[in-house]
C-alpha cells in the first residue's frame, strides 16, 4: 500500500506533531510520501522513517494547483492521507486528490471550527462530502464538524491524537527553580488568545502558594506578563519559551493546566495524563473524552476564571488527591491514547477502503439527520 501524507501547515503544532508519529509507527510494509508545502513541516514529519519519501510543492501562485494534480497523479498512490489545521484548508489537495481515480481520500480535522465565509463554508462542504472517509480526533470533535458544515449525523468518524507511552520522562536538566517548594501548575502551547492563558493567570491570581510554567512561544507573550504585572503575580509565572520535546520536563510539576477556549483533542493533555499529572481543562472540543471530571482531573467551562481557581485550590490542599487523579489519569492514557492504537485504527481504515469499491465523487447521497 502506498499512502501519501499531505499538509499544508506552514509550523509546527500538535496537528502535524500527531502526523508525525503516525508516519514514523505506521507499519513497515506501508509506503509513505510526505508531501507539503513547507520544507520544514515535511523534514519534520519524515525525518524519523529514512525510508520515506519527500515532496515539497508551491503553497501560493498559479502553479500551486498544476503541481498538486501532477504530483499526486504521479505518485499514483493508493491512500491520500490529508492533515488539516482548520477545516477550511488544504482545499487544493482535496480538489487535486478527488481527481485520482483509484486513490481512496481521507480527511482528517484537527479542529471542529466553524466559519462565517460563505465561500470556504460551500468548499469545505462540498469536498468534505466527496472524500472517502472523513476523521475528527474525537466524538464531541466530529458531531461538531457534521453540524458545522451540514455533513449528517454519523459521516465523521472519531479517531482520537495519541502519543507514545515509550518516552523517558526523566528530565535532564530542571526547567525552572522553584526555591519556594511552592505547587507548580504547568502548562504547554502557543502563547495565543485561544489556549486562554490569561484566564490562568487570572485564576493563580486568586491563590496563594502556587506559580505557573507556561511552555511555548507566541504572540500573546506581552500581554501575558503586563496581565501578571497588574494581578501583582508576575514573580509567580514563568513565560519559558520553546523547548524541544516539553513532555520530558512534566515530571516536574504537580498539577497540569489547559484553560483553552478552542480544541480538537489536544496531544499535550494525553502526555501530561502519561506523566501522572493530574488535568484540569476547558470543556472544550474532544477533552472530556480524555479527563473523566473527578476521576482523571477537572473539567470547567471555558473563560471561567473562578471555577478554574477552585479546581486548583482543590489539588493544591490535597496532596493525596493529586496523587490518585495523577495516578488514574496514566492509567487511561495508557489503555486508551497511545500512538500504537491510533495507527492501528488508520491502518485498519485504510485498507477497508482500499478494499471496497470508490464511491461517486460527482453525486453524493442526501445527508442523513
Amino acid at each position: 500500500m502506498h499512502v501519501v501524507a499531505y499538509t499544508d501547515s506552514a509550523g509546527i503544532g500538535g496537528a502535524e506533531i500527531s502526523l508525525t508519529h503516525l508516519v514514523t509507527n505506521m507499519a513497515s510494509e506501508i509506503d509513505v510520501t510526505v508531501v507539503g508545502t513547507c520544507q520544514l513541516v515535511v523534514d519534520a514529519i519524515a525525518h524519523q522513517r529514512t525510508q520515506a519519501k519527500r515532496v515539497v510543492l508551491p503553497a501560493t501562485g498559479i502553479r500551486t494547483v498544476l503541481a498538486h494534480l501532477q504530483v499526486l497523479h504521479r505518485l499514483h498512490p493508493d491512500v491520500v492521507h490529508i492533515n488539516t489545521c482548520t477545516p477550511w484548508e488544504c482545499a487544493i489537495a482535496t480538489f487535486a486528490a478527488l481527481t485520482l481515480p483509484y486513490a481512496r481520500i481521507v480527511r482528517v480535522d484537527q479542529l471542529p471550527l466553524r466559519t462565517t465565509d460563505a465561500l470556504k463554508l460551500w468548499r469545505t462542504r462540498m469536498l468534505s462530502l466527496r472524500v472517502d472517509a472523513h476523521v475528527a480526533v474525537g466524538e464531541a470533535s466530529a458531531r461538531r464538524m457534521e453540524d458545522f458544515y451540514a455533513l449528517g449525523r454519523g459521516t465523521v468518524l472519531s479517531i482520537p491524537n495519541c502519543v507514545p507511552d515509550t518516552e523517558n520522562l526523566a528530565p535532564l536538566t530542571p526547567v525552572f527553580a522553584n526555591k519556594e517548594q511552592e505547587i507548580v501548575i504547568a502548562s504547554v502551547g502557543r502563547l495565543d488568545a485561544m489556549k486562554g492563558h490569561d484566564v490562568l493567570i487570572r485564576a493563580v491570581a486568586q491563590l496563594e502558594g502556587v506559580r505557573v510554567v507556561i511552555l511555548g512561544e507566541g504572540d500573546e507573550r506581552r500581554a501575558l506578563e503586563q496581565l501578571a504585572t497588574e494581578l501583582g503575580v508576575s514573580d509567580r509565572l514563568s513565560l519559558l519559551g520553546w523547548v524541544d520535546n516539553p513532555r520530558a520536563y512534566l515530571p516536574q510539576f504537580d498539577i497540569f493546566a489547559m484553560p483553552s477556549r478552542s480544541e480538537g483533542f489536544p496531544l499535550a493533555i494525553v502526555e501530561a495524563m502519561l506523566a501522572g499529572l493530574p488535568v484540569v481543562a476547558t470543556r472544550v472540543g474532544s477533552v472530556a473524552e480524555a479527563v473523566t471530571d473527578g476521576e482523571t482531573g477537572f473539567l470547567v467551562n471555558k473563560d471561567d476564571v473562578d471555577g478554574l481557581a477552585a479546581a486548583l485550590r482543590r489539588l493544591r490542599d490535597d496532596p493525596q488527591l493529586r496523587l490518585r487523579l495523577g495516578q488514574r489519569a496514566q492509567q487511561v492514557a495508557k489503555c486508551n491514547f497511545t500512538v500504537e492504537q491510533m495507527v492501528k485504527r488508520y491502518e485498519s481504515l485504510w485498507r477497508k477502503l482500499v478494499a471496497k469499491p470508490q464511491h461517486s465523487r460527482l453525486w453524493v447521497p442526501q445527508p442523513k439527520e
